[in-house]
């Protein structure tokens, strides 16, 4: 296989300014596990939900952002229980909030990844946004929700309602002073006491039932030398009630929760703290700021506070933390200026590695045009074309040339972006629709493009996902209003998109109470995977809860190869009015005609089983063999293949060949366990019989961190080559063999399986080797030891930078080497390949035509784009004298 190796492609990845879990605790949690979620918001206005999956950390989806907007704040609250007549509870739904240099608080709707709804009053920018506890039932109660404070930047403190499913205005707890000091961070102390930091050098204390000013705490004069103000960075409060603050002079401060009097005050940074965490049991407390420290205080009782150890996980400015623990996680997740999201254990801090996950998206924002040899990347509003060269063809050792670059009109950011195989049509979309465009070669001496825009007589609705069939006929976009298709005709004028949009059944899914899913509702249904099979007369799309769904075409093609502009089924008003008459109940109601073809629901895939988890990669089994589809039914059989079909599927014996199966579906779940999926019969296949999912898949790969984000397949004569890559990895599949059976004994359990309980979530228990300056710590006391614990002594080493993930995983596999493929002639074709040598890695694309024969191995080129950390344009940090 030929590997362009590649830096050419830009992608300026965004800080992380907000981080906020949809519960703190478990109790809060309760007993609906699967419905935990981290929200991390970013500079670019893009907000990212994360599953922690029990360690194995997904990345599910992106609300995207705008131009000039950026997420400062994140709040989570949860509606009340649910009780059915039956007596079974399920969970209230969860409801998302943000702020950014704004007067306004937007709520989102997690079910479309759109803002729902705005709330703004006669107030300044927003500065700091907390959630009130949620209520505790007792004996006779009512339910309270959970409101909203926000703290302005000219010092007002504002009550915002959350009751009836709404988001207004309610009151001002305090107005602006005469200084108009910005208020800097805000937290609850209890359901009625608010706390608000400033800067002024002041903590305010209100009573949120009657607005009311209960303490002005001051915290002294500032240091000589400097400004004049301390600005309170942070502010939050531990279990007892005790208010803990970080401020700009590098101090943390504790208050008594009764009084509000100051018993001690530590310095444990050379500069700003920007956030304080506090551990469920109030016997831990982080900080971390401009120093890039993450520094961990420790309660020996009594109110005593010391400085247990600080390390450096992150390259530049830490802005955010979160924490969440139960019993099964016990994580601390930080963010910043270097955009990698650091997952840290909080209940084995001592014994238990971090966790660094990547900035870059875990959705590849590239794709190609692999007959043309093109590749489309984007970030926010911009897209960029690049022509790639053969390696043959270059003389001058540059193989990249970039072809076309645009800019969109509007302010909505790209979600997605699809370029057909010849590289001819070019579709974006984004929140508030999709535009196609037509690239055309400028001259035959330049590789140059001419981007120009097809017009559409009706508008396509706005999509997150997008996707041209084979045979360049169909764009699917899947969105808010769930799939639609259009159908694409050449004119003698050109490309023309038909002006009507096909809408897609879903098949219902019901909610599982017992999961947890209710408390997420349709945000579980949303669509985050989709393709095309390699014919184009079927479309598979995923969703988050694990479900896939499939719609085939039937109908034979009025006209040639070549679309004629004539209507189809009546006039377009005529098809709209057809399609509000059907019955929504009837799940295999047929699209209307186009061009005498129409697509409806696959007759078989409510036979499909509900996988472990969401798929994170969803591609189609290349045919070995040509096959013809038939037309007179819509079940996605070939002609050849309709007796069999009908037949019983359920034993191996009685079932078609694995190669005689026209529509193969693979897919890799966020557990990284790995499926094969017959469409058409609405069954596993036999090899994926034989290959038990995560059974037999090999103990390295099943040792990996970090999750797939995409695969390209490499299919000749000898061999059916799946290519995975993840952000650090790429690996290796044959998928014409069966996978070795696993007979070890000790082998690692799955990331996303049942977890030790020594493991609290992040990045596992350290190996021997790997703590070499563990020690004993004794606390003696009256010539009488009193207490002890261990400690990473190299944790007290000021200077010490943060070791990757991907190097500690490489000395878990006890070889700093990637493995090499060897002889094919010797041992026979390989099982699977995997390396480690490529990181960060933002995508991976073919450029070959796949219909072209590959007889040898290197016949295959695909591009492999990297984006180092060290490249990313960030500013001037701060170098203390800790600093090496």
């Amino acid at each position: 296989m030929d590997v362009h190796r590649s830096r050419f492609v830009p992608y300026p990845s965004s800080a992380i300014n907000a981080l906020a879990f949809s519960h703190s605790t478990g109790e809060e949690l309760g007993h609906h596990t699967n419905s935990l979620r981290l929200a991390v918001g970013r500079a670019n206005g893009d907000i990212e939900i994360w599953n922690p999956a029990n360690g194995a950390w997904v990345h599910e989806t992106t609300f995207r952002g705008g131009k000039d907007r950026s997420v400062e704040g994140l709040a989570w609250i949860q509606e009340e229980d649910v009780i059915d007549s039956k007596g079974k509870t399920s969970s209230g739904a969860l409801r998302l909030f943000s702020i950014g240099y704004s007067s306004t608080v937007t709520e989102w709707d997690l079910g479309t990844g759109l803002p729902r709804r705005h709330s703004s009053g006669n107030h300044s920018e927003v500065w700091c946004l907390a959630a009130q506890p949620r209520w505790r039932k007792a004996k006779g109660g009512e339910w309270q929700g959970q409101n909203l404070v926000g703290g302005c930047a000219d010092g007002t403190v504002a009550v915002i309602s959350t009751a009836d499913d709404d988001l207004v205005f309610q009151k001002f707890l305090a107005r602006p002073t005469a200084k108009k000091a910005r208020t800097l961070s805000i937290t609850f102390q209890n359901r009625d006491t608010v706390v608000a930091g400033y800067a002024d050098s002041t903590i305010r204390v209100y009573d949120i039932r009657n607005g009311s000013l209960i303490r002005n705490v001051t915290l002294g004069g500032a240091p000589k030398g400097g400004p004049r103000d301390i600005l309170v960075w942070a502010v939050k409060c531990l279990p007892n009630g005790d208010i803990v603050s970080g401020d700009s002079t590098g101090e943390v401060r504790f208050f008594d929760g009764s009084n509000y009097s100051q018993y001690q005050r530590i310095a444990g940074h050379e500069a700003d703290i920007l956030d304080i965490a506090t551990s469920k049991d109030g016997k831990l407390v982080c900080s971390t700021g401009m120093d890039r420290r993450t520094t961990i205080y420790n309660n020996s009782g009594k109110r005593k506070w010391a400085h247990a150890s600080h390390r450096v996980y992150h390259e530049h400015d830490v802005k955010a933390l979160a924490t969440f623990e139960s019993k099964s996680l016990s994580i601390m997740a930080s963010g910043g200026l270097d955009t990698n999201l650091v997952i840290v254990p909080v209940r084995g801090i001592w014994l238990e590695n971090h966790r660094q996950v990547s900035g870059l998206p875990q959705t590849p924002p590239v794709a190609s045009a692999s007959s043309a040899r093109c590749i489309v990347s984007w970030w926010e509003r911009q897209i960029s074309i690049w022509h790639v060269k053969p390696h043959k063809a270059t003389t001058e050792g540059r193989v990249h040339k970039l072809a076309a670059q645009m800019t969109l009109k509007g302010e909505e950011s790209i979600t997605s972006a699809a370029i057909t195989p010849d590289g001819t049509l070019l579709a974006v979309a984004s929140a508030a629709e999709v535009k196609v465009f037509r690239l055309t070669v400028r001259s035959t001496t330049d590789d140059s493009l001419r981007v120009r825009r097809v017009e559409s007589e009706v508008p396509l609705p706005g999509a997150s996902l997008v996707q041209f069939s084979p045979d360049v006929r169909w764009l699917a976009m899947a969105g808010p209003k769930g799939i639609s298709l259009v159908c694409l005709g050449n004119t003698e004028r050109g490309t023309r998109i038909v002006p009507h949009v096909l809408r897609l059944t879903r098949l219902t899914r019901p909610a599982s109470k017992e999961r947890g899913d209710t408390a997420l509702g349709d945000y579980l249904r949303m669509v985050t995977r989709m393709q095309f099979s390699p014919d184009g007369c079927m479309l598979a799309a995923s969703d988050l809860s694990g479900y896939i769904d499939s719609w085939v075409m039937s109908g034979e093609e009025i006209g040639g190869p070549e679309f004629a502009p004539v209507a189809s089924n009546g006039t377009l008003q005529q098809q709209e009015e057809e399609e509000d008459s059907d019955d929504e109940d009837d799940d295999a109601a047929a699209t209307p005609a186009v061009f005498g073809l129409s697509w409806s629901l696959n007759p078989t895939a409510k036979l499909l089983p509900k996988l472990d988890s969401a798929p994170l990669v969803l591609t189609f089994r290349p045919n070995p063999r040509p096959f013809k589809r038939c037309a007179d039914a819509c079940c996605g059989h070939g002609e050849a293949d309709h007796d069999e079909a009908s037949s019983d599927t359920s034993d191996d014996e009685h079932s078609a060949p694995d190669d005689e199966l026209p529509y193969r579906l693979v897919v890799l779940t966020a557990q990284h366990n790995l499926y094969e999926l017959d469409l058409a019969g609405g069954r596993l296949t036999n090899w994926s019989r034989r290959n038990a999912p995560g059974s037999n898949l090999p103990q390295r790969f099943r040792m990996i961190l970090d999750r797939a984000m995409g695969a390209v397949w490499h299919v000749t004569r000898d061999w059916e080559r799946l290519w995975v890559y993840g952000t650090s990895w790429v690996y290796m599949f044959d998928m014409a063999q069966d996978f070795p059976p696993v007979h070890t004994k000790d082998d690692a359990p799955l990331v996303g399986g049942k977890r030790k309980r020594e493991e609290s979530g992040a990045g596992g228990r350290r190996r021997e080797h790997e703590v070499k300056g563990i020690k004993d710590v004794r606390t003696v006391a009256g010539g009488k030891e009193v207490k002890r614990r261990r400690q990473d002594e190299t944790e007290e080493c000021a200077g010490l930078e943060s070791e990757g993930e991907t190097a500690v995983v490489r000395r878990r596999r006890g070889s700093n080497r990637d493995a090499e493929a060897e002889s094919d002639a010797e041992d026979g074709p390989l099982q699977f390949w995997y390396t480690h040598k490529f990181r960060p890695i933002l995508g991976l694309v073919d450029v070959v035509d796949p219909k072209q024969p590959r007889k040898r191995e290197r016949a295959v080129e695909v591009v492999l784009i990297e984006r180092p950390g060290w490249e990313l344009d960030l500013p001037e940090r701060f170098v203390g004298t800790h600093a090496r």
